[in-house]
């Protein structure tokens, strides 16, 4: 339990003050516990899966950025399971580009793969499930959520229009009416303008935050405590 703490408190944006509250929580504040499922190609998909006390719960597949692991949603994810919903953080594919955008692009399976497992778990409401996805993890996210209509809430971390030649635009189309929560720093000019595109004239709700912090993807929510509010407050008012 110590241990976990000093690293919390390393990597927080809170410093120290995280350590004291690691000392003086209950042992339901802790780490993910490793879960293992099938991806769509027969894969072993590893992943952290936080649970809140109360269950069934909603859930959210949180996805990382192109070479961070799944351990950079710790904080969201334990915030997400305090605010009783489920966060399952995966792994994606592969730590580098494979050089195709249509092997890169068929890395979100591994997204649907991980809903499709949430929706197995009988402690998980079948019609409370979002995703959550960081960078090329914000493509990944949007990609799944287009063609699954199980998922009903989105939220993109510094998305990109057009990633290596993955394009999100259609899928975000094809999203339709559902919700989603679109995220940027004001110094991320790409994503920012990615935010700004997709939030016109939506054909549901698109809710934006611009940081002034200069970070991108899963940095900026370890920089900006204001955005990791903003984003379990945004699953808890549109996951019910």
């Amino acid at each position: 339990m110590s241990l976990r703490c000093d690293n919390a408190a390393r990597r927080g944006p809170f410093g120290s003050a995280i350590l004291l509250i690691c000392l003086i929580a209950s042992p339901a504040f802790a780490a993910g516990r490793g879960v293992s499922f099938r991806a769509e190609d027969g894969r072993t998909i590893n992943a952290l899966v936080f649970e809140p006390s109360q269950r069934p719960a909603s859930a959210v597949v949180l996805v990382p950025m192109l070479g961070r692991p799944k351990d950079d949603w710790d904080t969201v994810g334990q915030r997400l399971a305090d605010a009783n919903i489920l966060a399952l953080a995966i792994d994606l594919p592969g730590v580098s580009e494979p050089g195709d955008s249509k092997i890169l692009g068929a890395w979100s399976a591994d997204v649907r793969a991980s809903v499709s497992y949430l929706l197995t778990r009988p402690d998980v409401r079948a019609g409370s499930v979002g995703i959550a996805g960081a960078s090329l993890g914000a493509s990944f996210a949007a990609l799944a959520a287009a063609s699954l209509p199980a998922v009903h809430s989105l939220a993109l971390i510094s998305p990109s229009l057009d990633y290596r030649g993955v394009r999100i635009e259609a899928a975000m189309k094809q999203y339709g009416g559902r919700p989603a929560l679109l995220v940027a720093s004001s110094h991320d000019p790409y994503a920012a303008r990615t935010v700004r595109e997709l939030a016109k004239d939506p054909p549901g709700t698109r809710e934006t935050r611009i940081s002034e912090t200069t970070a991108h993807g899963t940095m900026l929510l370890a920089r900006d405590p204001d955005l990791v509010r903003a984003l379990v407050e945004w699953f808890q008012a549109t996951l019910r």
